[in-house]
């Protein structure tokens, strides 16, 4: 879908559409009035995806929870496009421990902030003809960082030199704060759903009543 809002429920004013399930099974051309029928019975929304066909292409869906996702992902891409950085981190084939310990925790510190952590190896002399030390040192880092981190890159030799990238693992208690936040949404969603539904039905209703109400004053 574009930018603009897609026409919802009673605002799709065509005669008939190519209605799609949930699912996004294909159903077929029905009348709008069936499909809109059909969406107040399985308590979702009938959803214009595809206005400019013909005839245009309806969708049953949670609308309220499909709009708050798509505001989720578009938050988090955001978020991710504007924080996320890389930082650099050079290391050395003969690295000490204490030295070690300090890399791979400054790493830590990073992955925990939501950054990147690319490792840069040099090679030093005839270190360069056994790469595969730089490797297995790469690998023992990113084993160790496991926890807070994925391997994006795996170590790649580049003449001299030797990276390895580690993008970070998302948070538990981030990942339940997003949870929460959906249920919450779900339940708004279905709470609007059954008031919508109930005016729907009240709407039907009267407008069946004024039907029947017409005919029984052509039959006196």
């Amino acid at each position: 879908m574009n930018n603009k809002e897609p026409r919802v429920n009673e605002r799709i004013r065509v005669p008939k559409v190519r209605l799609v399930g949930p699912g996004g099974e294909q159903v077929g051309v029905v009348k709008t009035e069936d499909a809109l029928r059909v969406a107040v019975e399985a308590n979702l929304d009938l959803v214009e995806v595809a206005p400019n066909s013909n005839p245009p292409v309806a969708k049953l869906m949670d609308y309220g929870k499909y709009k708050y996702e798509a505001a989720q992902k578009e938050r988090a891409a955001r978020r991710n496009r504007s924080n996320a950085q890389v930082k650099s981190i050079r290391i050395g084939m003969k690295i000490d421990q204490n030295d070690y310990n300090t890399k791979k925790n400054q790493a830590e510190r990073f992955l925990n902030s939501g950054d990147k952590v690319k490792f840069d190896l040099r090679f030093r002399g005839r270190e360069q003809s056994r790469p595969q030390l730089g490797v297995e040192l790469l690998n023992g880092l990113a084993e160790e960082l496991s926890e807070v981190s994925t391997v994006e890159a795996a170590p790649r030799a580049e003449g001299r030199n030797m990276s390895m990238v580690l993008a970070p693992i998302r948070k538990k208690t981030e990942a339940k704060s997003d949870q929460r936040r959906r249920r919450e949404a779900e339940r708004e969603s279905r709470r609007a759903h059954g008031a919508e539904r109930a005016k729907r039905q009240q709407e039907n209703a009267r407008v069946n009543a004024e039907a029947r109400s017409k005919k029984t004053d052509k039959t006196d």
